[in-house]
């Protein structure tokens, strides 16, 4: 690596993980509409170049994350191995600033995510906090 990886003084977030009732609730088809929308949203944004070229192949790919962590089969783990999120994006330079775009574009998607991808409203604040959190643990630069 050609640069001082920061670390965030935090550390791994020590928040309960989303509900693992969400996918229940949800479905694949709305789980992976939502990370379509989602990566729909970087594609207009400034930290679109953090990402592949193949915006679909990278929505469903985070979607069979989330499918695991909301509680549905372990897609990520069988296609990918472990997740290790933080060391799988340390090659991208992480700012405080690239985390808010990021969460930004999560939050346009979790503003109509109940009526349009039946997200389960007594779920998504914590999920929100969550990924405030989870971002925050990405964040590799000063």
């Amino acid at each position: 690596m050609d640069r001082p990886i920061y670390t965030p003084a935090g550390g791994i977030p020590q928040g309960p993980a989303p509900s693992r009732e969400i996918y229940d609730l949800m479905g694949d088809e709305h789980v992976y509409g939502l990370l379509e929308d989602f990566y729909g949203e970087l594609e207009k944004s400034s930290i679109r170049h953090m990402f592949p070229s193949n915006m679909k192949e990278a929505a469903q790919r985070s979607a069979d994350f989330f499918v695991s962590l909301f509680g549905g089969p372990p897609r990520y783990a069988e296609k990918y191995g472990p997740p290790r999120m933080r060391a799988r994006h340390i090659p991208f330079r992480i700012d405080e600033e690239a985390r808010h775009v990021w969460l930004a574009c999560f939050n346009t998607v979790l503003d109509r995510a109940v009526e349009q991808h039946n997200f389960p409203a007594q779920h998504l604040e914590d999920f929100r906090i969550w990924l405030d959190g989870f971002s925050g643990w990405m964040v590799n630069t000063k």
